[in-house]
């Protein structure tokens, strides 16, 4: 099978040859696996803030290819600081594994955190031409051999507390929801906007969502979530597939999320992602919602991958196939990008046993 060929029959409830792989790093751990693989050149594209070049995917195997437009991509600027083209404040802040040293951002300044900024606000332009170029690129020399996917995740939630603070957003939500509503509405627009026209030029699936789950319970109330987000994810569900019924939409969402995985089915979500183990068990979610979802990730990216053994992470992936991969309906990879802690030898027995496929 393709790439292609074999996403196609998972997500439509077919057993492929093996379970379709998608696999993101961090640009550190990116830089590991180049010259393990011994790759030159410097490939680069940022999915979600990580650092995935498309030639280590394609020698990895992997079945999917991510092009992305949108505020994740503001992840990894340059610089100790810089400030995104949202106005969002950023600063690198370093760490040190014994495989090296790395650095995260983090959000320092909020552009709206003052209510007198809000309605004077001008967002970026998602009709850009530029915006597309590398889309369009990926959709016309991959489109035929790969599934590509178009990323608009931090939708609407995290972009919007990332412009607000995350603190005010929340006092928002309870005790200004008109304010609220016009913080929200800034990235909904933006990303409706990038999503559709991600759609236009040919990708299979949409990615959306937020985190909107913590480890144990949600961030927010569920009946908070169906007040403020469903009616825009479901405007952004409906609009896509107006452009293109057969395009798939994949939603994210980080921690415990069970209240409202059923309304994410019924306003048209197909994907589910990313399936974090110790928050969602991947058996009971695809025994309630395997015949209304299929799921994408679900390898354990907090405990089995970094600290694990080679045996534990084969042993996962196994399970994982013969739980919600059998039958269909699973695009399998960890629950986050690969981090720099993790043993080269962990993250080989998870590709090796994804490509070796199903047992009899």
């Amino acid at each position: 099978m393709t790439s292609r060929e074999r996403v196609l029959h998972a997500l439509n409830g077919e057993q492929p040859d093996r379970c379709p792989m998608q696999i993101s790093f961090t640009p550190e751990f990116a830089q590991r696996l180049r010259e393990d693989l011994h790759l030159t050149g410097e490939d680069e594209h940022n999915p979600h803030g990580g650092g995935n070049p498309y030639d280590i995917e394609r020698a990895l195997g992997e079945d999917l290819l991510l092009t992305s437009v949108g505020w994740a991509n503001s992840y990894y600027g340059g610089g100790e600081s810089y400030t995104d083209e949202w106005g969002i404040g950023w600063r690198r802040t370093g760490y040190t594994t014994k495989f090296g040293t790395g650095s995260y951002t983090e959000i320092a300044e909020h552009p709206l955190a003052e209510d007198s900024a809000i309605s004077s606000y001008a967002a970026p332009d998602p009709q850009r031409p530029e915006l597309y170029d590398e889309p369009a690129r990926v959709v016309r020399e991959f489109g035929q051999q790969y599934w590509i996917t178009g990323v608009t995740v931090c939708t609407i939630f995290e972009t919007a507390w990332a412009l607000r603070g995350l603190d005010r957003l929340l006092m928002d939500l309870s005790l200004e929801p008109d304010t609220a509503n016009a913080v929200l509405e800034i990235p909904f627009l933006f990303h409706l906007a990038a999503a559709k026209k991600l759609t236009e030029l040919g990708v299979d699936m949409i990615w959306t969502g937020d985190d909107i789950g913590a480890q144990t319970a949600m961030i927010i109330s569920p009946e908070m979530w169906r007040t403020f987000l469903k009616p825009r994810m479901a405007r952004f569900v409906a609009e896509v597939k107006a452009i293109n019924p057969e395009v798939k939409v994949a939603y994210h969402s980080d921690g415990a999320i069970w209240p409202v995985v059923p309304d994410l089915i019924e306003i048209g979500i197909d994907v589910l992602n990313p399936i974090q183990p110790a928050s969602l068990d991947p058996a009971e979610v695809k025994r309630l919602y395997g015949d209304k979802l299929c799921f994408w990730g679900s390898i354990d990216e907090q405990h089995t991958l970094p600290f694990g053994s080679p045996r534990d992470v084969e042993k996962e992936v196994r399970r994982r196939m013969e739980t919600i991969g059998r039958g269909g309906g699973l695009i399998l990879g960890p629950t986050h990008h690969v981090q720099l802690d993790t043993p080269m030898e962990n993250f080989r027995a998870m590709v090796d046993t994804i490509r070796e496929g199903y047992r009899a």
